[in-house]
């Protein structure tokens, strides 16, 4: 098989048994194509369909996305993780006004200077809405490609992955384009998310199998190869859940870096004698017998696990009001904090907890 039958194989199979339904499918609108594009970084599709719909819903146009506060799409991002993408989504659709007229460019050459678009995004958006003869390299996508190809070299070396990209610019369609590059670069990403999985790849109906040098193999699930492993890590947070008589929380808006960043939480210690210092200065009060420790948990990120401990704190109305005031940080009740772009974790703390907390 020449490497423009493996191309046309992998239309062919797009057409027939690859994903067809989803609703960026159903456009060439590049604003609603990098808008699902970067929901799906790093999320499954049956994630994405509701925040997709929402998120159109509240910005049906790069314009309207560009006006908002971050505040507000940071809230209708709550719950994708991964926030850094939500505050590029932003930053890019300001950039799009700005310098490119309200028109996304159309070549992956310019769109991948734009905020939070690498270059497999860029191909991808390039691919589905103007047919560029470009490859994209998500996670799927190279599974697929080293196995093909038998392609053992370490990814984790910058050469190696500068190679690949080389096969994958080869291997795209060379002939009708504008039909042939948006359904490869969707079947490609197809075969890897349901035929060509990580594990227990089902090869015998894949398209590819005769041509595959693992699958000849039998040795698939040895590709991609990379030998630089995430190290993980652990750490231990205080939540100081300071509730007034009104049943609002006090929320400040963390950092524009680091984990959680740009978002609305609960103050956060590294412990509870931090915690309790910092409540009885802001919350004077007799004693700590009203303070409740709740149960704590576990919050999983990509590198790190959060071991989060939260402490519910009463707060009486006269020394609510004495810090009410401080820049970026709120009482929120439960209608407020619906509005803020929270962490999923610390929602979902607030749902369980605070609606049925007694008043102080």
């Amino acid at each position: 098989m020449t490497l423009p039958s493996i191309a046309a194989a992998v239309v062919q199979w797009q057409a027939s048994h690859g994903r067809n339904h989803l609703p960026w499918q159903q456009t060439r609108d590049p604003y609603r194509v990098w808008l699902s594009e970067i929901m799906l970084q790093q999320t499954q599709v049956s994630t994405v369909l509701g925040y997709y719909q929402r998120f159109l819903d509240a910005f049906p146009d790069v314009a309207s996305l560009a006006a908002a506060p971050q505040d507000a799409v940071l809230a209708l991002w709550s719950g994708l993780g991964y926030y850094s993408r939500a505050r590029n989504l932003h930053k890019c659709a300001q950039t799009v006004m700005e310098q490119w007229g309200g028109a996304f460019p159309q070549t992956a050459e310019e769109l991948a200077t734009l905020p939070g678009i690498g270059r497999s995004t860029a191909g991808a958006i390039s691919s589905f809405c103007f047919s560029e003869r470009v490859p994209i390299l998500d996670a799927n996508v190279r599974r697929v490609l080293t196995r093909v190809l038998a392609f053992d070299a370490d990814l984790a070396q910058s050469r190696n992955e500068k190679q690949l990209w080389e096969h994958a610019q080869q291997l795209c369609p060379t002939e009708n384009l504008h039909e042939a590059m948006p359904r490869y670069t969707q079947g490609m990403m197809d075969l890897g998310a349901s035929v060509c999985t990580s594990r227990k790849p089902t090869c015998l109906v894949c398209p590819l199998h005769s041509e595959c040098r693992a699958a000849r193999a039998g040795n698939p699930e040895n590709y991609p190869v990379r030998t630089r492993k995430i190290k993980r890590s652990a750490e231990s947070w205080w939540l100081l859940l300071a509730v007034d008589a009104q049943r609002r929380v006090w929320l400040q808006k963390r950092p524009q870096a680091g984990i959680w960043a740009g978002l609305y939480s609960p103050p956060v210690f590294e412990d509870y004698a931090a915690l309790q210092s910092h409540a009885q200065a802001a919350w004077p009060q007799d004693g700590t017998r009203s303070w409740q420790d709740l149960p704590g948990f576990l919050h999983v990120l990509t590198h790190k696990d959060l071991h989060l401990h939260p402490v519910l704190v009463p707060v009486d109305q006269a020394h609510a009001a004495l810090v009410s005031e401080a820049d970026e940080s709120c009482w929120a009740d439960a209608a407020a904090w619906a509005e803020l772009g929270l962490p999923a974790p610390i929602r979902k703390l607030l749902d369980a907890e605070l609606a049925c907390t007694p008043a102080a």
